[in-house]
């Protein structure tokens, strides 16, 4: 006999969460590390209506169905909200429409376009379409959707529980890694442990769509919201104010710490050494916290998150082929692919015969929008001299003058 280890805890009344986390898989989407994990959220509402609130990816499918089951008590499920339709949260439908042919899907009408070509599924004798407003009553609990296209797919929608002020927010105000146990926002040391992952899952997964985001927070803004309950990640129950205002920071592409972080690409160290002369000088002007990355092991989503925290970024580059060093040509396309913008960014290149890069890293970023370009531009031929250590120098007068004069102000 199979012992079930059901893993289900109430968010609020009537509301219990029955998800699960993986720690087996290293990337998610095939895209990102995920060193610690990853948390799948789902929801049930037990009422005079049973309600299910998104799934889960295939990889937690058991645990999901067990919880599912258990917390079910035998009675059937109802109605399923497909809030987002990405196969991690929607995988379990065909499982779910064999085990409960009685069941209602809820969702926009691209979420039932998308649905037929993940799962080859004619949902229209038990789709219920929604628009922005429209309700669903389970009983005391009566389900308010709101629309939020491309935050980050085309379908997405947020489900606001009238009764308790849940919002079931999808991708939104979620976070990288397992819960470890901790399911709130409150049982752990959040802006200390859990800031940068979700930062980093932010910036990577809805970076690109600040004004969708920003569309989403309105709307949200208008509702009298006590619990936020995301796909990936912790509930939220206290301190909202301190995932909303992350939330209105990056999608409001602001940075949020007036301080340097510094990428160098550099084949024989010549690169690497300017940018740490550039580093030390800067210390020596009073800045604080800069941080260097090697592009060449770093890992990319770090760093595009890490552009997203600060204000001022220096790219050092070798000239390779007559291009950029590789790995800063890959991160300067991912920058503008997340849409970046209102930076301060300074540049230093390096080239033993014909150096290239600085002008097609200006290149790139002059198609990125709100970037201004610090100079001097420093330029290297092979290894640091004087006149190299001299306009380093000058460098970094320029950008501990610009800390000093940046403001950083919400948008």
């Amino acid at each position: 006999m199979r012992l079930f280890m059901h893993m289900i805890r109430e968010v609020c009344e009537d509301t219990f969460w029955i998800g699960a986390s993986d720690y087996r898989l290293v990337m998610f989407e095939n895209s990102y590390r995920i060193p610690d994990g990853m948390a799948y959220n789902s929801y049930v509402i037990l009422d005079e209506k049973t309600c299910l609130l998104d799934g889960v990816d295939d990889v937690v499918a058991a645990r999901f169905r067990e919880n599912l089951l258990h917390v079910l008590g035998g009675r059937a499920l109802d109605y399923m909200i497909i809030n987002h339709m990405e196969p991690d949260h929607a995988a379990q439908i065909p499982w779910l429409h064999d085990r409960f042919p009685e069941m209602k899907l809820v969702g926009t009408k691209k979420a039932f376009d998308l649905l037929r070509q993940f799962h080859h599924i004619d949902p229209e004798p038990f789709s219920i379409v929604v628009t922005e407003g429209a309700t669903l009553e389970l009983g005391k609990h009566i389900l308010q959707f709101v629309t939020a296209p491309m935050v980050h797919w085309p379908e997405v929608m947020v489900s606001f529980d009238l009764a308790t002020g849940a919002l079931f927010s999808a991708d939104a105000f979620g976070e990288f890694g397992a819960l470890g146990g901790n399911l709130f926002a409150d049982e752990v040391s959040w802006e200390a442990a859990w800031l940068f992952r979700a930062r980093r899952y932010y910036t990577n997964i809805v970076g690109k769509y600040g004004a969708n985001m920003q569309n989403l927070l309105k709307k949200a803004a208008q509702l009298p919201i006590s619990l936020i309950c995301p796909l990936h990640g912790h509930v939220w129950r206290h301190d909202l104010d301190l995932i909303l205002d992350a939330y209105q920071k990056w999608s409001t592409y602001t940075p949020e710490e007036k301080t340097i972080v510094m990428y160098c690409g550099s084949i024989y160290g010549g690169t690497e050494q300017a940018t740490e002369i550039l580093a030390q000088q800067l210390s020596q002007r009073g800045v604080r916290n800069i941080h260097i990355y090697n592009v060449a092991t770093a890992d990319m989503a770090t760093m595009v998150s890490e552009a997203f925290r600060a204000s001022h970024l220096v790219f050092a580059s070798s000239t390779h082929d007559l291009d950029m060093f590789s790995a800063i040509r890959d991160l300067i396309a991912e920058l503008r692919l997340h849409a970046l913008q209102k930076r301060h960014v300074a540049l230093i290149e390096n080239g033993s015969w014909a150096p290239r890069a600085a002008a097609l890293m200006t290149e790139q970023f002059a198609k990125m929008k709100d970037i201004e370009l610090l100079q001097p531009t420093v330029s290297v031929r092979s290894s640091v001299d004087e006149k190299t250590v001299e306009q380093l120098g000058l460098l970094a007068d320029a950008l501990a003058r610009s800390l000093d004069e940046t403001s950083i102000r919400m948008a």
